[in-house]
């Protein structure tokens, strides 16, 4: 009897200690987003914007405004061969060790990475068509980031078909994932993959299924009812392998639209929107204030900024008063000021963004609009690989500290 008290005790203990070691993930608790120490968690930091999805903007081009534009034109400009190297170097230089430890000690807690889903497929981006990419590009930025103690979250700002219906999903003009089941289910299947890798990652703040959709070009009323059905869709798949991870829901047209959203169908959902170029008062959140009370679930706001410093500082602090949580767009960006990092503008690049801007319909139009120069251009865009490294890079103190922020020593 004696000897299986012992024994009692001693597996008594072990379970006691494995249920100790066990890992701690962020999660939720009615309004609230808790961190890992019991204590409520307010997101503060910035995204990793233009790095896995360049944007034509961040480029300074205006017609071409996507990665699969930008891409069509810099072939047209320094051929495929070379614009396969290009963005081989760019996603292996515009973000380093450098800028997350630099994000880090500005006094941010966590990160937001927009990425294509194509990085998880065969079908050809950035120059690469490995379905593993994304993940050898993730897994080396989240690794830097658990040193730094810096929280992550995974957006899928480009889903398959289109979410949105423009440049920013990096598709062909209109939002198919609503109306394709074969996109929905391989969005569903996309997310269960990347799920099922970091299911046990804790520096994983979680998951924001799909950036911005449903565009207000198009017939929203019949789109709209199909969002909230397609966001059980995926989360059903993530919850397949995945139980710990926040699942993060944006409102329709542009994540700035609740309506479609009915009672919460997990435990933890987080519900996120995007405001820019709006008064900074709490009028402008006021409605998803509403939508938290009523359904008593965490909200955050996922993109804003790109403004003055005066307005930057004044929407975060009616958002930290309203105890919303905040990741400001964005963090590095070519000739700006409005964001946590900027670089210089590489001589010779106006021929470039020139080029962007001529007729290029046809192949009479593409060779009239050809450089002279095809040395030059690439020799500008080969500058603009050096200068948008973290060493190159100049902080914006302004932005940084509108953000209650610091700006470290580089």
């Amino acid at each position: 009897m004696k000897k299986a008290i012992i024994l009692l005790a001693f597996l008594t203990a072990g379970i006691g200690a494995l249920h100790a070691q066990a890992p701690k993930f962020i999660t939720t608790k009615g309004k609230e987003i808790i961190g890992t120490e019991g204590k409520p968690f307010l997101i503060r930091g910035t995204n990793l914007g233009n790095w896995l999805v360049p944007e034509g903007y961040m480029f300074g081009f205006k017609s071409v405004n996507s990665q699969r534009l930008i891409n069509q034109a810099f072939e047209e400009l320094i051929g495929p061969e070379e614009t396969k190297l290009f963005w081989k170097k760019f996603q292996d230089g515009y973000i380093t060790r450098a800028d997350i430890q630099f994000i880090k000690a500005s006094g941010a807690n966590s990160i937001r990475i927009p990425f294509n889903y194509k990085l998880f497929t065969t079908e050809t981006y950035m120059g690469m068509n490995n379905p593993n990419r994304g993940f050898e590009l993730l897994d080396r930025v989240i690794g830097w980031c658990k040193q730094a103690k810096l929280y992550v979250m995974l957006d899928m700002h480009c889903a398959p078909g289109g979410q949105t219906g423009d440049n920013i999903d990096d598709g062909v003009g209109y939002p198919f994932l609503f109306t394709s089941a074969a996109s929905r289910a391989q969005t569903a299947d996309i997310w269960k993959r990347i799920a099922n890798h970091y299911k046990n990652e804790t520096i994983i703040l979680g998951y924001d299924l799909l950036n911005e959709p449903i565009a207000h070009y198009f017939k929203v009323d019949e789109l709209n009812p199909h969002l909230e059905p397609t966001y059980k869709q995926i989360t059903a798949a993530v919850r397949t392998v995945d139980k710990n991870h926040l699942i993060f829901l944006g409102g329709a047209q542009w994540d700035s639209n609740f309506k479609p959203f009915g009672k919460p169908f997990d435990s933890k959902l987080v519900y996120t929107f995007h405001k820019y170029w709006t008064d900074a008062t709490k009028q402008v959140v006021q409605e998803y204030i509403d939508f938290r009370d009523k359904y008593n679930v965490p909200i955050y706001v996922g993109e804003t900024g790109e403004n003055t410093d005066e307005w930057v500082r004044d929407f975060r602090i009616v958002c930290e008063q309203n105890n919303i949580g905040w990741h400001y767009w964005p963090y590095k960006k070519l000739d700006n000021t409005r964001g946590f990092m900027s670089f210089n503008v590489p001589d010779g690049y106006k021929e470039i963004v020139d080029y962007t801007e001529k007729p290029r319909a046809n192949f009479d139009e593409i060779r009239k609009a050809a450089p002279a120069d095809r040395a030059k251009i690439k020799q500008a865009l080969y500058v603009f690989l050096e200068n948008c490294k973290f060493a190159n890079c100049t902080p914006q103190r302004g932005y940084v500290e509108a953000l209650g922020l610091k700006v470290p020593v580089k």
